[in-house]
């Protein structure tokens, strides 16, 4: 079974079930929706409470208010916006989540400071009381386009980035006026963060967090980690990683993870939309396959080997030589395997003296990780560029 199958088949209320692993996996993809125009903003800052108020008091959406809408080409983003604008059918129709409210939508795209981040919170109302009310915050992943990939890659670089600082701004103001229980989450860079906001949000508000849900996202570079008391939420952090992962294998996190069977391979495991599931809850593995392994060493290696000074050099002009390659959009080229180094290496060519000499030798460093791990194809794409 598959979060379609789920979907269909899960017709218990909140109140009969509660909130779970795949019924998370479910809403954070839901992030990936456009909700402007339908779904109420936010009003972050002490200064805007009583626009907060009157947003509050106004009507909430739903999700069939926002398929009604479906007017705009872009309002299903991220790498797989046609199941996306699948699963919104679905959860119009579901018991289950089809009477949760939409609230509090917020976004922020600024490709000059390389800040691509969007929040919205559900709410659901128990017909059982306010003491069964409860809120998910969830936090959109990476979409398709340059901004947001080359965010991905500050947070390797100089954390936290303006993402991480907007989730935890983000989180900390609305929880004020949502119902005491909170569930916090999001996929891919969602997941992270939802970690990093629950991590240090106030104390009043992080004792009211029942679960934050990691779906493979990355991690944290070393130095922030050490900033991030992971005990305060220890036992509620519930994260998973398909057996393939990649992103979910970016950097390094204390937390547990679970691994997930997923019914595609490679890269396209990062789609929750393949992860496997039986009753209520996701099909889980013993341990992530060697490629998953592999990739973690490899990329970890790779930007261990670059200075301090030399890495965010070496971002600008990877990010650069990619918005030269001529490809449809920035995951075809991250997540482009081994085809990925020569189209990257070819653009180069096109590129100023100043950035080829930054980007050639850091290249030629991942392709000499990737040989002594025995990944010659890799290795031969570089040194044939």
């Amino acid at each position: 079974m598959d979060l379609f199958d789920y979907l269909v088949t899960s017709l218990e209320g909140f109140d009969e079930r509660p909130l779970g692993p795949v019924d998370s996996a479910a809403l954070s993809q839901f992030c990936m929706v456009r909700g402007e125009g339908v779904v109420p903003p936010a009003r972050l800052g002490d200064a805007a409470w009583r626009d907060r108020l009157r947003a509050w008091a106004t009507r909430p959406a739903r999700f069939s208010d926002l398929l009604r809408a479906d007017r705009m080409d872009d309002q299903f983003c991220g790498l797989a916006p046609d199941d996306i604008r699948r699963e919104l059918a679905l959860l119009v129709a579901s018991p289950r989540f089809r009477d949760l409210e939409l609230r509090d939508r917020a976004s922020v795209f600024d490709e000059g400071a390389h800040v691509q981040f969007a929040a919205a919170t559900l709410v659901w109302r128990s017909p059982r009381g306010r003491e069964n009310d409860f809120a998910y915050v969830g936090f959109r992943g990476t979409d398709d386009s340059v901004t947001g990939w080359r965010e991905n890659f500050d947070m390797a670089v100089d954390p936290p980035v303006p993402a991480q600082r907007l989730a935890a701004e983000y989180l900390a103001d609305v929880a004020r006026h949502l119902p005491r229980r909170l569930y916090v989450g999001g996929h891919s860079k969602g997941g992270n963060l939802a970690t990093y906001a629950a991590l240090v949000a106030p104390p009043e508000v992080r004792d009211r967090i029942e679960r934050v849900f990691d779906h493979d996202g990355p991690g944290f570079k070393a130095s922030l980690l050490d900033e991030l008391d992971f005990s305060a939420l220890e036992g509620r952090i519930h994260r998973t990683v398909p057996e393939e992962s990649v992103v979910g294998m970016l950097m390094d996190t204390p937390a547990p993870t679970r691994v997930v069977r997923s019914s595609a391979r490679g890269v396209a495991q990062h789609s929750v939309f393949t992860w496997e599931i039986e009753g209520y809850d996701f099909v889980y593995a013993e341990r992530v396959a060697p490629s998953a392994t592999f990739a973690h060493e490899l990329l970890d290696g790779w930007l261990s080997s670059l200075g301090e000074q030399e890495t965010p050099r070496v971002v600008d002009a990877l990010f650069r030589a990619i918005e030269a390659s001529g490809a449809r959009s920035a995951g075809e080229v991250i997540f482009g395997g081994a085809g990925s180094i020569g189209l990257i290496t070819e653009a180069a060519r096109n590129l100023d003296q100043e950035t080829r000499d930054v980007l050639m030798p850091a290249l030629s460093k991942l392709a000499a990780a990737a040989a002594r791990a025995g990944a010659h194809g890799v290795a031969g794409m570089v040194r044939g560029g």
